[in-house]
C-alpha cells in the first residue's frame, strides 16, 4: 500500500484503530458463492462459514418483548459474524426440548421454512447439548450453530494478539471435545494395517487425545504470557499510579470512550466484540493527576463459559483496578438488564466490590425517558457522549474526585542533579508550591509511600517559611504545612479526599501574621474543610 492510502481527507494522521478497520474491511464474504456440500453427513470435519442464517429461540420466561430483543441481539450477533439473516422464529415453552432444542412439531416448521428462504444453517438462541445438535441436524439437513459456537467464531475472527489467539483457541476447543463426533462409522473404526490390530484406538479417542494435547499446551503458552503480564502489572502498582479499568457490555461505546479520555486511536466499529485485545494507556485529570486507563473485552448475556475461563487472565485486570467504569449503552431499550449481565461477570471475576461509576454512554442518541428511569436506579450516574464529547470534562472531574490520592506530604529540597526525582514528583504527586534557590528546587507535594521514600534524603529539616504557607493559599492549597524531617503528620479526614494536618509551632505564629492565618480560615469556612486552628482548639 502506497503512503498516500495513509492520508486522511482532514491532513490528520490515521490510527492504529482506523488501519485495523480498513484491514478487516478488506475481506469480505460475497453472497450465493458458496461450496457447501448438501447433504451434511458427508464431511467429517467442517467450518463454522455463515452466510445464509434462520434463527431460532424459545421463550421460556419473561415477557416476549424481552424474548424478541434478545433474538434481535442473536442477529446482530450473526451479522457481526459475516452472515445474512433471513427469518426468525420464536417457541412459547416452559423449557426447551431435551432432544431438539424445539418440539418435533415446530422442527418440521423450520425445515419448511429453511427450502423457503433457501438457507443453508440454523443459529439456536441458546447452548445445546451435543444431542440435541447433532438431532436438529439430522432431522432439518443444514448446519446447527448455537449462540456459544457463534461467539466463539466472532471472537476468533477478531483476535488480533498472539494471547487474544490462544485463549480463543482453547475456548474453542473446550467446547469441541464433548462435542466431537462423525457420520456413519467414520470415527469408530480402528486404524488398519501390521500392528494395529486388537483393541487398538477408534479415531475419535485420537482425535480425543489429540485436542487434549494441544489444550495443554495453549495452558502452559497463556502461562507463560500471564508471568509477563504479571511483570507489567506489577511495575504498574509499584509505581503507584491510580487505575481505572473500563467494562461494560459488548458496542456500549468502551473503545470510544478510550479514545476519548486518552487519545489512544483504538479500533472503534458498530459491532458487537469489535475488538477483544485489552489497551493500555496514561491520562490526566483537570487537577493534573495521571491515572492509567485499561480497556477490557465486552461482556453480553449468557456469556460463554468457556470464554470467561479462557480471558480470566485478561478479566483479572479489573480486579487490580481502583475505579471500575461501567459503560452502559443509554441508546439500547433495556439497559438495565446490560448492567445487570455485566455485573454478574465481574462478580465471577472477583471485581463485584470495587468502587464502580455507570457512565451512560451515547446520551446523544439515548431515549430522554429512558435515560431518566436509569438515573432513578443509579442515580450517580454520569451521562457521556464519547463520539461528541459531552459530558467528558464532567466525567474527568469525577474521576479526579473518586481515585485516589497520594498521601503522604513532604518538604524537600531537591538539587538540580537529581533532576529526575523530581520529574517523578511532577508526574505522580500533587504539587502543593514549588520555589527555585540557589542551591536546589524546594518543593512542596503530596507523594505516595514509595515516592516518599526516595524524597527522604532531601527533607527539609527547618520549618516551613511564611512565604510557602502564602503561596500554598494563593494556589488553594488546604492549610496543611509540609512534613518536615523529624515530624508525624496528623491526618484529617474529609469527603472522599485525605489532608494531613501538622501542629503549627509556636515560634511560627509571629512570622505568618494574622492576615495570613486569617486568610487560610476564611478559606476554610468557605470550602467547608476544618482548618488546622480548629483542628487545635478541638486537641
Amino acid at each position: 500500500m502506497t503512503a498516500a492510502a495513509y492520508d486522511r481527507a482532514d491532513g490528520g494522521d490515521i490510527t492504529v484503530g482506523e488501519l485495523e478497520l480498513d484491514e478487516r474491511a478488506a475481506l469480505r464474504r460475497v453472497a450465493g458463492l458458496g461450496t457447501e456440500l448438501q447433504d451434511i453427513t458427508d464431511a467429517e470435519y467442517r467450518q463454522v462459514r455463515l452466510e445464509r442464517v434462520v434463527l431460532v429461540g424459545v421463550w421460556t420466561h419473561g415477557s416476549l418483548a424481552a424474548a424478541e430483543h434478545s433474538l434481535a441481539e442473536l442477529a446482530a450477533l450473526a451479522a457481526t459474524a459475516g452472515s445474512v439473516v433471513l427469518d426468525g422464529v420464536i417457541q412459547r415453552r416452559e423449557r426447551p426440548d431435551p432432544a431438539t432444542y424445539i418440539g418435533s412439531g415446530k422442527v418440521v416448521q423450520l425445515r419448511d421454512l429453511v427450502r423457503l428462504n433457501g438457507a443453508d444453517t440454523i443459529v439456536c438462541d441458546g447452548e445445546l447439548s451435543p444431542g440435541q445438535l447433532q438431532k436438529l441436524e439430522r432431522l432439518t439437513q443444514v448446519k446447527v450453530v448455537d449462540r456459544t459456537w457463534l461467539i466463539l467464531d466472532i471472537f476468533a475472527q477478531h483476535a488480533r494478539s498472539k494471547e487474544g489467539k490462544a485463549q480463543v483457541s482453547l475456548a474453542q476447543m473446550q467446547y469441541m471435545l464433548p462435542r466431537l463426533r462423525g457420520w456413519g462409522e467414520a470415527m469408530s473404526r480402528q486404524a488398519g494395517g501390521i500392528g494395529t490390530r486388537g483393541p487398538g484406538e477408534t479415531k475419535i479417542e485420537t482425535d480425543r487425545r489429540r485436542i487434549n494435547d494441544q489444550m495443554a499446551r495453549l495452558r502452559r503458552q497463556l502461562a507463560d504470557m500471564e508471568r509477563v503480564r504479571q511483570t507489567k502489572r506489577h511495575r504498574r502498582h509499584e509505581a503507584q499510579v491510580p487505575r481505572v479499568a473500563i467494562a461494560g457490555y459488548t458496542n456500549a461505546g468502551k473503545s470510544s470512550l478510550m479514545n476519548r479520555l486518552t487519545g489512544a486511536g483504538v479500533l472503534v466499529e458498530d459491532a458487537l466484540f469489535a475488538t477483544l485485545d485489552p489497551t493500555t494507556r496514561r491520562a490526566l485529570t483537570p487537577e493534573g493527576l495521571p491515572f492509567v486507563v485499561s480497556d477490557t473485552v465486552g461482556f453480553v448475556r449468557h456469556l460463554p463459559h468457556q470464554l470467561i475461563e479462557a480471558f480470566r487472565s485478561t478479566l483479572e485486570e479489573v480486579t487490580e483496578a481502583d475505579l471500575v467504569l461501567h459503560v452502559v449503552d443509554a441508546s439500547d431499550s433495556e439497559p438495565e438488564e446490560q448492567i445487570t449481565a455485566v455485573r454478574e461477570v465481574l462478580a465471577e471475576v472477583g471485581a463485584h466490590d470495587l468502587p464502580e461509576l455507570i457512565v451512560l454512554n451515547k446520551a446523544d442518541a439515548a431515549d430522554p425517558l429512558v435515560l431518566a428511569r436509569v438515573m432513578r436506579t443509579e442515580p450517580q450516574a454520569a451521562v457521556v457522549s464519547a463520539a461528541t464529547g459531552h459530558g467528558i470534562v464532567d466525567l474527568l472531574t469525577r474521576l479526579d474526585s473518586l481515585l485516589p490520592r497520594p498521601s503522604v506530604l513532604v518538604d524537600a529540597l531537591i538539587p538540580y542533579s537529581a533532576g529526575s526525582l523530581l520529574s517523578r514528583i511532577h508526574d505522580r504527586g500533587d504539587i502543593v508550591s514549588t520555589e527555585h534557590t540557589a542551591s536546589g528546587t524546594r518543593i512542596v507535594a503530596r507523594v505516595s509511600q514509595r515516592l516518599a521514600s526516595d524524597v527522604a534524603p532531601y527533607l527539609v529539616a527547618d520549618p516551613v517559611s511564611s512565604a510557602t504557607h502564602t503561596q500554598a493559599a494563593q494556589h488553594g492549597t488546604p492549610d496543611s504545612p509540609t512534613l518536615a524531617a523529624g515530624r508525624s503528620p496528623q491526618t484529617q479526614s474529609s469527603g472522599t479526599r485525605q489532608f494531613e494536618l501538622h501542629d503549627e509551632p509556636d515560634f511560627l505564629s509571629p512570622l505568618v501574621g494574622p492576615a495570613v492565618s486569617e486568610s487560610c480560615a476564611n478559606r476554610d469556612d468557605q470550602a467547608g474543610l476544618p482548618s488546622a486552628r480548629g483542628s487545635q482548639e478541638g486537641r
